[in-house]
Parts: C-alpha cells; sequence; structure tokens
C-alpha cells in the first residue's frame, strides 16, 4: 500500500457553515493537509469566498454576488464569513495548502493577485478548472499549478477508456499537475493511465468510511471530505495495519 492520501477538507466540513471561519479552524485542528474553498469576484472585482452568485444575507434575504462591491457585502455577510485573505494568512502559518475551487474565470486574476501579494504560490492550487477555464488559467499565468475538472459527460458518451484518454489529453494541453475526479467514476484504469502520464488523481467529495477506505487502497493522491474526523480515523486505522504487517515481515 502506498502512503495515505492527501487529505483535503471541503468548505463547511464537520456540519460548520460553508465559508466559515468555524470550518477552517475545525479542517486545520483536525489535521487536514488541505482546505479548499470556492472562489469568486464581486462587482469590484475583489475575491470571495461563495459557490454561487445568490448570497444568503445575515437577514436571511437574497443577494446577488455580483452586482455588490466587496464594501458592500462585508456589511450585509455574517461575521463568521471567510475572508480570503485572512483564510490564507491562517493557511500559510500553518504550513498547510489551499484548494482554490474557481467557480467563474473572472475570479483567476484576482486570486493570482491575491496569492502572489502574500507570497503564497507554492501553497495554493486551483480546481474547478474544467478544460476551456484550464486553458484560459494556463493563458493568463504559469505560477499556478491546477487540477483538470475531468468532463463528465464524456464518461456516458464515449467508452471509459476514450473518456479516461481524453482527460489525460486536455491536463496535458492545459499544464494541469492532475486530475479532479468525482469518486464514483475512479477505476483502476483511470489510475493507471494518470500515472503513465505523471498525473495525480484527486477525488471528491467523499463522505462514506467504506469508501474512504477503498479508494486508499485504489491509490489515489487526495481524497476531498465534508467529514475530516471520519477520514482522519481512516487514515490511522491504516496507518496502523501497514505498520504491523511491516513489523510482521
Amino acid at each position: 500500500m502506498n502512503s495515505f492520501p492527501i487529505v483535503t477538507a471541503h468548505t463547511g466540513c464537520m456540519n460548520h457553515p460553508d465559508h466559515s471561519l468555524a470550518s477552517l479552524r475545525s479542517a486545520l485542528a483536525l489535521g487536514a493537509d488541505v482546505y479548499e474553498e470556492d472562489i469568486r469576484v464581486t462587482r469590484d472585482g475583489r475575491l470571495i469566498f461563495a459557490h454561487d452568485d445568490e448570497l444568503t444575507l445575515a437577514n436571511g434575504q437574497k443577494a446577488s454576488l455580483s452586482s455588490h462591491s466587496l464594501s458592500e457585502l462585508n456589511e450585509l455577510l455574517d461575521e463568521d464569513q471567510l475572508q480570503p485573505e485572512a483564510a490564507l494568512t491562517w493557511i500559510k502559518h500553518s504550513g498547510k495548502r489551499m484548494n482554490l475551487d474557481v467557480k467563474t474565470t473572472d475570479a483567476l486574476e484576482a486570486a493570482l493577485a491575491l496569492v502572489t501579494k502574500l507570497d503564497m504560490v507554492e501553497q495554493v492550487f486551483l480546481s474547478g478548472c474544467e478544460y476551456p477555464a484550464a486553458l484560459e488559467a494556463a493563458r493568463r499565468t504559469r505560477h499556478f499549478r491546477k487540477l483538470l475538472n475531468i468532463n463528465i459527460g464524456s464518461f456516458g458518451e464515449m467508452s471509459y477508456s476514450q473518456a479516461v484518454a481524453r482527460a489525460c489529453e486536455e491536463a496535458r494541453e492545459a499544464r494541469c499537475f492532475g486530475l479532479n475526479v468525482p469518486y464514483p467514476l475512479v477505476r483502476t484504469e483511470l489510475l493507471n493511465a494518470a500515472q503513465r502520464e505523471q498525473l495525480a488523481v484527486y477525488v471528491w467529495t467523499v463522505a462514506e468510511e467504506e469508501d474512504m477506505r477503498r479508494l486508499a487502497e485504489m491509490g489515489v493522491d487526495s481524497i476531498t471530505t465534508r467529514d475530516v474526523a471520519r477520514l482522519m480515523n481512516v487514515k490511522a486505522e491504516m496507518t496502523t495495519l501497514k505498520e504491523r504487517a511491516a513489523f510482521d515481515q
């Protein structure tokens, strides 16, 4: 068995609100290697953590992120809303890594500017990049490492082997270091093809212990989960079994 996969904590982990300081602190306290957040930009081009353009404000009302400036939103959002610069600073001092999940290509420039300002290019990588977005990211900057979000539809439109070959080809063309794959699509064939192309395989978003263990045994490079405690328990159990097996030899 290889070493255990990288533990990636999905925003909103351990039942904390998405994009909250409580979620980040919980992930770090539990020992996650990577923290994942969704990124978009406000009307004035400032980076913000959000999955969708529509936000729920502290008073329960809905608002469009892209139609508000950052200062306007900061007055309306819940006080526990995590600010990108603060989150990245936490990550920098912890020595961990940050996965910025790009929801719109407009966020690329703002993300690069902030990460460069904080001197964190080596601690941050991008996901959420389907092929066109990955190409755009490659065009804009060579500094960011990025995962290719595989084209899920291609796995229903062509054979599994063809879809895997397409994913690897697109990753190479867009200069990605790996593939970001929904875990039900992972098979040994995909892992073998990615290994031949020297591409990492990151899987999302895993909730059940049985799936965590199976994927770890298959040899994926990272598992993303909201239940970090459960994944850390699986890691501890599998590490202990590996150590015992090595001792018995």
